[in-house]
């Protein structure tokens, strides 16, 4: 009979390959103006990304994309499945590269109003919540609302998701050292008590499928003028 150990082990792996093929399909042009996605040449088709959300923004932007459609609808929930979930890291990190994303959100237990996700480029639809909270997202989002930036021995996030600029400082070792796992999705079970409190009393994670993800994303630039961040 195998021991509680390895049922847990054979549990965390399972887990994880739902988790890896669980990779979003996408559909890619080079421009994201809708006239100049219709020229020959500028649809690049569509593929599934299955890789890190980082690294997956990081290869198309190199590559010339610019505007990507995300196939299936996005759940924002906590209920929301690991496909919703890699969706809105890989919608984190195209908003943080600067790319147009097409995206349809849904939303049945009120959280789209809370302006959690109001950082990520806007949704063309939002299911399930008053249109006055989709026109809330179009009317005040812009380039870096909720960003971090590493420096020595800390990391700062900037949120002004609520209106006004929230600024937290991270220094303490445990949570220092998992702002990258954070980054990449990691098992809720994995991450100390204080750390998964703290993180999530500031609003600085979601937790959905089994994981927490960061949602600051990171800032590669800043806009101008960058007092608005």
């Amino acid at each position: 009979m195998p021991s509680p150990s390895a049922e847990r082990s054979r549990s965390a792996e399972r887990t994880d390959a739902a988790w890896r093929a669980a990779g979003p399909e996408v559909e890619l042009w080079l421009d994201q103006d809708p006239v100049a996605r219709e020229l020959p040449g500028f649809a690049l088709g569509r593929r599934t990304l299955s890789g890190p959300a980082g690294a997956e923004v990081t290869a198309l932007h190199r590559s010339g994309v610019r505007c990507l459609r995300l196939t299936e609808p996005v759940r924002l929930c906590a209920d929301a499945p690991a496909a919703s979930a890699r969706a809105l890291m890989l919608l984190r990190e195209a908003t943080g590269q600067g790319l147009a994303v097409l995206w349809r959100a849904v939303c049945t237990d009120g959280c789209a109003a809370q302006r959690r996700f109001h950082h990520l480029y806007p949704p063309e639809q939002l299911v399930g919540a008053p249109q006055d909270v989709l026109d809330d997202w179009h009317a005040d989002y812009f380039p870096c609302k909720c960003v971090y930036r590493r420096g020595p021995g800390f990391v700062e996030v900037r949120d002004r998701r609520f209106g006004t600029l929230e600024l937290f400082t991270i220094d303490e070792p445990d949570h220092l050292a998992q702002v990258d796992a954070l980054a990449a999705g990691v098992e809720v079970g994995r991450l100390p008590d204080t750390v998964r409190r703290d993180f999530a009393e500031a609003g600085l994670i979601a937790e959905q499928a089994g994981r927490a993800w960061f949602l600051p994303m990171r800032v590669r630039r800043w806009p101008f003028p960058s007092l608005t961040v």
